[in-house]
This record gives structure tokens, C-alpha cells and sequence, in this order.
């Protein structure tokens, strides 16, 4: 199934549009673009957007970069619960404590370093990680990444994220029997 065709309610019309983030890049290449859109999905947890973007993704990215987007979604599922936990805490010790934890595959992710920042970024945004928005961001900008750049990864992530949730609730309300109260 297509992104398109598993936006296919009224209410995801906006979705629609917004897939255009995606197809006519402006500030990304179609590799970053796309890898940040494969991490976002990886990111989001769902398995039907996944697969869709996945799908479409194929187009665009080689299976080393695929690979790349799998790397910065497993080790940002790892970083992003971390530093959400040390940032919110609010007890400044944890965050003065090494974190312990392996990341043996950031040494050689299979991409270039800056497309691997933007898919960390990309799914740093969807898990909502304050820390790990800041320090790639920082990371991505000292790189010489333009906020117009930051910013598409950010739009980009938005639409997946919004994709997956849109998706969510079609599996559960299209399904609902006759008669029941609907959204």
C-alpha cells in the first residue's frame, strides 16, 4: 500500500498534500529526504507506514543507506528514552554521569555523517527528546547544515509522524461495526 492510498480518508487530506515534503525536496537531497523519512517511520512504530514509506523510499535510497536510517532508529530509540529520562528528571547528577551505553555502529554508520545526523534528528524529533534535538541540531549546523535544512528534516518527520497516527485511528474507526458512535 501506498503512503497515498493509506491516506486515503478525508481527514488525512492535509497529510496528502504535505507528501509533497517528501517528493519535492527543496533544501535536502532525495537521499537525506528519504532517510529521514525511513527513520521517522522507523521512529513512529507503525507497521503500515513503515511499510509505505519504506516502499517508496526503495526509489531513493541504496540498501547501505537504508541500512543507515535502521542504525540511527535503533540507536536513537536507545539515546532518546536516555536523555529524556536525564533531562527530565531534572536532578543535574544523571546528566554530569556517563551514559554507558554501547553505540559501536555510530564509529561507521554506512553514510555520510551528516545524512546519518539528519536521520538522527529525524527520529529524535518523532520520540521527542529534547536533548537529542539540541545536540544534533548543534552537530548538523557546526557541519554547515542550514536551518532550512534543519527545518525540512523537521517537516518531514512531522508528516510521518502525523502519517502513522492518521493510520492508527483508520485501522480502528473504518473498522468499527454499524451502529457504533464515530469520530
Amino acid at each position: 500500500m501506498t503512503l497515498d492510498e493509506l491516506l486515503h480518508h478525508d481527514s488525512a487530506r492535509d497529510l496528502r498534500l504535505n507528501l509533497r515534503l517528501l517528493r519535492e525536496t527543496q533544501a535536502l537531497t532525495p537521499v537525506q529526504a528519504w532517510g529521514a523519512a525511513l527513520t521517522a517511520a522507523m521512529a513512529a512504530r507503525n507497521p503500515a507506514v513503515l511499510a509505505a514509506v519504506n516502499e517508496e523510499a526503495r526509489a531513493h535510497l541504496t540498501p547501505a543507506q537504508q541500512n543507515g536510517a535502521r542504525i540511527a532508529a535503533a540507536l536513537m530509540g536507545l539515546n532518546n528514552v536516555y536523555f529524556r529520562f536525564t533531562h527530565l528528571v531534572q536532578a543535574p547528577e544523571y546528566a554530569q554521569m556517563p551514559a554507558g551505553l554501547r553505540m559501536q555502529a555510530l564509529r561507521d554508520p554506512g553514510v555520510p555523517r551528516r545524512d546519518f545526523e539528519l536521520m538522527c534528528l529525524s527520529a529524535s524529533i518523532v520520540t521527542a527528546c529534547g536533548a537529542c534535538i539540541a545536540a544534533h541540531e548543534k552537530v548538523l549546523r557546526k557541519d554547515g547544515a542550514t536551518p532550512e535544512m534543519v527545518q525540512e528534516v523537521a517537516r518531514i518527520a512531522a508528516v510521518v509522524h502525523a502519517a502513522a497516527l492518521a493510520s492508527e485511528v483508520s485501522a480502528v474507526l473504518d473498522r468499527a461495526p454499524a451502529g457504533s458512535p464515530s469520530v
